[in-house]
């Protein structure tokens, strides 16, 4: 099954150089489980001839935001709209998650309460827990029509996403892992964004444990099956 990721941005140099881009990142999650990948720098204007280029479309994190202007944006939320509409499976991370809400309707937002960094618990619908990485600001704040809510916490309330058997988004990283965001810190440190406090409390999380696995088994799923859950 050919998977056709959308890179909408790029891992610091720090972080590339040491674990790779995020295609590298999603290739090792989903690895082993019969797909193959092509690659698409969307940010840079490199788009694919359209959704039956793949049998199914990811689109990754960035470090623009879905409400800013930059040239690879209407573009890329046609292409989510043509994807959509071929049902083709979608599925979108982090700044993904947040382009795809807002492509078809929605609105994201810079959320007021700061940022979430490192490791993140989040509420399932159907009362479990899982355990991911997060990197961001920006969130969904306000779902398009068709979106079910399946994950929430009290920063985020729409943490994990399905549209149907179209689209599977998820806010946190399932693809980072606490080495990657261990890089991260490193690389981030210093820069004026992030308190001292919150690098910190992210760096002595990295070593616990992740469900980093469970999600890419839901991505997978979802995918071959259309069936969003995790």
């Amino acid at each position: 099954m050919k998977i056709g990721i959308l890179m909408a941005g790029h891992a610091p140099d720090p972080v590339r150089r040491d674990k790779g881009d995020f295609d590298a990142m999603f290739t090792r999650l989903l690895g082993g489980r019969g797909f193959d990948f092509d690659v698409y720098d969307v940010e840079n204007m490199q788009f694919p001839s359209g959704p039956d280029a793949a049998d199914g479309w990811l689109v990754s994190g960035s470090r623009h935001a879905a409400y800013e202007d930059h040239a690879f944006i209407p573009p890329l939320e046609q292409f989510i709209r043509d994807v959509i509409a071929a049902g083709v499976p979608l599925v979108g991370i982090c700044f993904g998650h947040q382009i795809i809400a807002q492509a078809l309707g929605g609105r994201v937002e810079k959320f007021g309460g700061g940022w979430a960094l490192g490791r993140r618990t989040y509420r399932l619908e159907d009362g479990g827990e899982i355990a991911l990485s997060a990197w961001h600001q920006d969130q969904v704040v306000a779902l398009p029509e068709g979106a079910t809510r399946l994950a929430s916490n009290g920063f985020c309330e729409n943490a994990i996403l399905a549209y149907g058997d179209r689209a599977f988004t998820v806010q946190a990283h399932p693809e980072f892992s606490g080495e990657i965001i261990s890089a991260y810190v490193e690389a981030r440190r210093g820069t004026g964004t992030y308190s001292n406090d919150m690098m910190d409390q992210a760096a002595r999380d990295a070593p616990l444990p992740l469900d980093t696995g469970r999600l890419g088994d839901a991505i997978a799923r979802f995918f071959k099956t259309r069936v969003a859950y995790v």
